[in-house]
């Protein structure tokens, strides 16, 4: 990439929390934010928001009477990306654009005013616009005042990173200075979920515990924690997909400058031609693409970590791992991804994998998946790729490089 294009700052709302400091110390424990609900008399697992960050989003919510009716994935969308452009310091400048998509977009929005009308036969004013995609970026626009271009899209669960291939395609097309992009996602709804059952790869619901899961306690001859999410566990008898919510955004700027948390060193992405919903080979042809053109002129070797999609299903998990193997031959990173603890966030879930990538660079350590056994942990973290995957086969791979390191 000619022109540097560097992320200032990342704003966040998930089950990790809200804050920096609270999201990497949740990173630093080995349990999981998974946690039951009841349905028709079936109990399946979710990963929500705290109770703190519910709060604070109805805090939001109320705070304008205009928000009132506001989808949740909308105010998840304006908290994250208030949090990013204060800590950016764009706060007063208001030239900039917003890149924001989600998958799913209002689900919730979508299932009352559905239900009102097939109850009803009639629907209110605001059904239509409260639950277009275009809605996120918006009031997003809306909220921080900004005059500079406004895109929603979806592009199922690889939607966060390709806003952030479009904020690099308009800060490097000299058509901005500035991108604010991301994605966020509030899925967890009863249709979303039945839904990912009808295709069977959300966590058993009738066994969600996975016993056999966790650090080995030899004090008590069994294992210490229960995994219900096995995501990148390559040995797993089922599927184990669990859902999360929340938002996360960054801001992109030309240039590496004194507040710069990363490099986005390259960007690589593909599709897979459609033979099947999922559409995605055994060895993951658009990851190789993709992770190959991320690489561009950098040896392979030079990447010290990658955070995985690995979405917890058996052929997700193990098809992006044939892709590495493919690219990195014998020479495998680090391998991580968050899945496990905060469940699959849909449009949302490549952002998060972006923060937790910064968060190892900031850190200096490699988070690990508890039931995973590592031979080496780098000692240093320079490089990090980062992947995200959709229904689709729409894979994008970004990346990134600490400041720090000499391109």
């Amino acid at each position: 990439m000619n022109t540097p294009i560097s992320i200032a700052s990342i704003g966040s709302i998930s089950p990790l929390g809200s804050s920096n400091e609270v999201i990497w110390n949740n990173y630093l424990k080995e349990s999981h934010l998974f946690t039951a609900k009841e349905f028709n008399g079936r109990t399946y697992w979710i990963a929500p928001l705290s109770n703190e960050d519910k709060e604070a989003i109805e805090v939001l919510r109320t705070s304008d009477g205009k928000y009132n009716r506001l989808d949740e994935s909308v105010l998840y969308a304006i908290a994250a990306s208030r949090k990013a452009v204060q800590n950016a310091g764009w706060a007063k400048n208001k030239d900039f654009g917003i890149n924001i998509g989600s998958s799913r977009g209002a689900t919730g929005l979508f299932e009352k005013y559905h239900k009102q009308f097939m109850d009803t036969k009639n629907t209110p004013t605001p059904a239509s616009p409260t639950t277009t995609l275009g809605n996120i970026s918006s009031w997003v626009a809306h909220d921080l005042g900004t005059q500079g271009p406004e895109i929603s899209h979806s592009i199922t669960c690889s939607t966060a990173l390709h806003a952030l291939l479009n904020g690099v395609a308009w800060l490097r097309g000299g058509m901005a200075e500035k991108f604010l992009v991301g994605g966020s996602e509030a899925p967890l709804t009863d249709f979303t979920i039945a839904q990912m059952q009808a295709l069977k790869i959300y966590a058993d619901s009738e066994n969600p515990s996975h016993e056999l899961a966790g650090p080995f306690d030899t004090a008590r001859g069994k294992f210490g924690h229960s995994y219900p999410s096995r995501a990148f566990d390559l040995d797993k008898k089922k599927n184990s997909m669990i859902l999360g919510e929340g938002a996360a955004t960054i801001c992109l700027q030309k240039g590496i400058h004194e507040n710069t948390l990363a490099v986005i060193e390259g960007v690589g992405y593909a599709t897979e031609p459609l033979e099947h919903n999922v559409s995605i080979s055994a060895d993951a042809e658009c990851f190789q693409r993709s992770m190959n053109m991320a690489l561009g002129k950098n040896k392979p070797e030079t990447v010290d970590v990658i955070v995985m999609h690995a979405p917890g299903t058996i052929k997700g998990d193990s098809t992006e791992f044939n892709a590495i193997k493919k690219v990195f031959c014998n020479k495998l990173p680090f391998l991580t991804t968050n899945k496990w603890k905060v469940g699959h966030t849909f449009g949302a879930s490549g952002m998060l994998n972006v923060e937790l990538a910064i968060l190892m660079l900031l850190h200096q350590q490699a988070i690990k998946v508890p039931f995973v056994t590592y031979d080496t942990t780098p000692e240093k973290i320079g490089r990090i790729m980062v992947n995200a995957v959709g229904f689709g086969g729409n894979a994008v791979s970004i990346l990134l490089r600490a400041p720090n390191i000499e391109p």
